[in-house]
């Protein structure tokens, strides 16, 4: 089997960057990633882009690949614009897998940016209604919004200001789990305290300040029971991997003790499954084939990052993973399993909910996360004797889970 490493990865800050450009972002995630890589971009020779804002925002339908790469120094080489979802960024990194270990190529870029804070706000959040089936909205709403009947919402526990329609599935998803699970608002705060703790370490984060959970439970009201240091913020940002080949990696002059080998890279969508049969998730079919493919289990990893637009995804995303039984994630969480220093830490970079949720560039953030931990290079919020992580990165909703899903393992060479 042909081995593929990322010999290069970066990231921007990620935020509200009203005074930066699209491509001022995604210039600075690529000369970071090819930096990291000691490469020129000549060197690259297949780029994959992943952006999922520039036609509904920057007017830019097609093409955003090609136009991006052309003001940053890619041009003449294939370039594939990806879009799936949330996930386009982790996507963009497994095509790239799957073109280095087909042969067409020995160094390939995968690269997500996203400028999504503009002026018309409305415009921003109109983005997530096209991540389900537009011809069903109500019956997609309908269908998903069910789940959450049987715990009814406290009063004053919905906000009466506009917000995603999607916050209300999220609370669904979360009221489905306490009344299936017993699991509880406490260990939904105990997430988002534990991330916002994480992300106050990462010079990379949206949000460093740290909550504690009864200031996360104090919160203003999103929905029953999220609150809003529950949820991933709008997000601006950029980031970027340079895969390669053993020979790629050879071509470049990498340096191969800080280089990280993708052990699996998995995409799964979304099947017609009951909401009563939590062991047929996507989630944890695609942790499954993941694993197989690395030759590992979720007893090996030491470090994780998920998908937590609300901090519910963590839990429900860890019990896929198997880093946590069905109806065990809250409890574990509530305990400190998934703090820096417990059994398994989850999202050390704060996840999504504090380090932001630039839609096309989440997926390679997560990675660049592992990437770090894996090098010994996280600094204060370093996990000891790191050598494997695992990534989940979800986008879109079709029955009652993501469209679209991916998994990547990273092991140190």
């Amino acid at each position: 089997m042909t081995k593929i490493y990322i010999a290069g990865i970066a990231m921007t800050v990620f935020g509200r960057h009203f005074e930066r450009s699209l491509d001022d972002l995604a210039g600075e995630a690529l000369r970071g990633a090819l930096e990291d890589a000691g490469c020129s971009a000549d060197a690259v020779r297949a780029a994959f882009y992943a952006g999922i804002t520039n036609g509904a925002l920057q007017g830019q339908m097609s093409i955003p690949g090609q136009v991006v790469f052309s003001k940053t120094g890619i041009e003449g080489i294939p370039v594939f614009n990806v879009e799936n979802a949330c996930a386009s960024g982790s996507t963009a990194v497994h095509l790239a897998v799957q073109h280095l270990k087909a042969g067409a190529c020995d160094v390939a870029l995968a690269l997500g940016a996203e400028k999504m804070n503009v002026e018309d706000k409305a415009k921003s959040f109109a983005l997530f209604n096209a991540g389900w089936d537009v011809s069903r909205v109500d019956e997609n709403f309908a269908t998903l919004a069910k789940l959450g009947e049987g715990i009814e919402p406290p009063p004053g526990s919905e906000s009466d200001r506009p917000y995603s329609r999607f916050m209300k599935i999220y609370a669904a998803f979360c009221r489905h789990h306490m009344k299936t699970y017993g699991t509880t608002q406490r260990q939904i705060a105990a997430v988002s305290s534990k991330n916002h703790l994480h992300s106050a370490y990462n010079p990379y984060s949206q949000f460093r300040q740290s909550f504690t959970i009864e200031e996360i439970l104090a919160a203003p009201p999103i929905t029953y029971p999220i609150t809003l240091p529950m949820c991933a913020p709008i997000s601006d940002g950029a980031a970027a991997a340079i895969l390669c080949t053993e020979e790629g990696l050879e071509r470049i002059g990498a340096d191969r003790d800080r280089c990280i080998r993708i052990a699996a890279s998995v995409i799964r969508s979304f099947t017609h499954r009951r909401a009563d049969q939590p062991e047929q998730s996507i989630g944890r079919l695609a942790a499954l084939q993941a694993y197989e493919q690395a030759g590992l289990g979720p007893q090996d990893m030491h470090v994780a990052e998920v998908h937590d637009a609300s901090a519910m995804g963590e839990i429900i995303q860890a019990e896929n993973l198997g880093l946590a039984r069905l109806g065990e994630g809250g409890p574990a969480a509530e305990r400190g399993e998934f703090t820096l220093g417990g059994r398994i830490p989850i999202n050390t970079s704060g996840g999504l909910e504090s380090k932001g949720h630039p839609l096309g560039a989440t997926g390679i953030g997560q990675l660049y996360e592992l990437v770090t931990q894996l090098r010994g290079e996280a600094g204060v919020r370093q996990v000891p004797g790191a050598h494997h992580a695992i990534q989940e990165n979800g986008g879109g909703l079709q029955g009652v889970e993501e469209a679209a899903l991916a998994i990547h393992i990273l092991s140190k060479t």
